[in-house]
């Protein structure tokens, strides 16, 4: 037997959405597209059973749904009261109603046609869809070296729509950067890194502005470099880079996505200031330079950094669009010779010299004092490959 649907006026829905209700639209991506309601969740009534319990897991939640003109929502109402949630109502006339009622509507996001196929894919995920899209065209991220992590990390941000990407590095292309660096050609040894990396982008998409750097990171230059950017890529492989771009990027409070690689190993970070542990929480002095080689001593399987700088783009991704749990927090350790993934949990030092509230204090007060850099007497060099040592004890 059917239970009865309850209906609501739209200026009702709209004073039960302003005190708590979930409101839920139940139209198609397209309908989305061109207007919704502001703060309702999309849940297209093709897929309202799956998603439902994942967007409200408690039953006895409030839902208001509409559609466009009140019969799918209607549906949709009957659908949730037979899965067992108790406070459904349907908001009658749909969206039709709600502007004729001169209620607010949010302004769809634009893409052209050209960017509607380009990143169609992205347009049926709930999580992203077209105002997703727009805020990832309209993000800027910063990748610290055009190596083993930025190549794959850069060629996939750039067809995710990235819609800024800043690349520092100042080498040049060899033919022994070839094995891992894939954004890069046998054709252009002895160009520019940054040169390379920003025509194989480029060539990918057109919607992509690539702003180069040919430079060292340095103590003078970091904060210019990774001013306006929303996230930084680290593809770093030395200590004294590392120390120098994580207390930068804490100052300014920018997240960064750390990964670093050594033969058949990686690992995989988030930082995000004052959030989660910083780099310094996880390494507070350097190991001894012998048991921390660069992989142009101690070698790396050409796909290791490839798979982490995948994982360095997906975390940039999730970032961006404020979806999913970044690695914030957690270490993941991937070992390519058994294939598997395991992780760690860390933890902010509460007595760290950058990241501690005691630190954040004191530079909110302007008496903040840097702590000194490892290294800081010799030039910071971002190394020939931006593999990296993983610069942690053995797992």
């Amino acid at each position: 037997m059917q239970t009865a649907i309850r209906e609501i006026s739209p200026p009702e829905a709209q004073a039960r959405h302003a005190a708590g209700a979930k409101l839920i639209d139940v139209r198609e991506q397209v309908e989305w597209d061109a207007g919704h309601v502001a703060g309702a969740l999309f849940i297209p009534r093709g897929q309202l059973e799956q998603q439902i319990e994942a967007a409200v897991p408690d039953k006895a939640t409030e839902i208001v749904l509409y559609c466009r003109s009140g019969a799918r929502s209607g549906l949709g109402t009957q659908q949730l009261q037979q899965l067992g949630y108790t406070d459904v109502t349907n908001m009658a006339g749909g969206i039709l109603a709600w502007e004729a009622n001169s209620l607010p509507i949010e302004a769809p996001a634009a893409l052209t046609p050209a960017q509607q196929s380009r990143y169609s894919r992205h347009l049926l995920i709930p999580e992203v869809g077209t105002a997703g899209q727009v805020k990832l065209l309209e993000s800027k991220v910063l990748l610290v070296g055009a190596g083993g992590l930025g190549s794959p990390s850069a060629l996939y941000l750039a067809a995710a729509g990235v819609g800024t990407l800043g690349i520092v590095d100042f080498d040049v292309v060899e033919a022994s950067n070839l094995q891992r660096q894939v954004i890069h050609s046998t054709e252009r040894l002895g160009a520019k890194k940054v040169d390379s990396a920003r025509q194989s982008i480029e060539a990918l998409n057109p919607d992509v502005k690539v702003v180069t750097y040919d430079e060292m990171l340095l103590a003078d230059n970091v904060a210019r470099l990774i001013d306006g950017y929303d996230v930084i890529l680290d593809g770093t492989d030395t200590f004294e880079t590392r120390y120098l771009l994580n207390d930068a990027a804490v100052a300014a409070g920018v997240p960064v996505i750390h990964a670093s690689v050594f033969r058949f190993e990686g690992q995989l970070t988030t930082f995000v200031p004052y959030v989660g542990p910083c780099y310094r929480c996880l390494y507070p002095t350097p190991p001894p330079p012998e048991l921390a080689p660069g992989c142009s001593v101690a070698g790396v399987l050409g796909v290791v950094p490839g798979i982490m700088g995948l994982l360095q783009a997906n975390e940039v991704l999730k970032v961006l669009l404020g979806i999913g749990e970044p690695l914030v927090g957690r270490l993941l350790l991937f070992d390519a010779l058994d294939g598997s993934f395991s992780e760690l949990r860390l933890e902010r030092d509460p007595k760290c010299p950058v990241c501690s509230d005691e630190a954040r204090a004191a530079r909110e007060r302007g008496e903040f004092t840097p702590p000194p850099v490892f290294g800081a007497d010799q030039p910071f060099a971002l190394g020939g490959s931006f593999g990296g040592s993983l610069g942690g004890p053995a797992r």
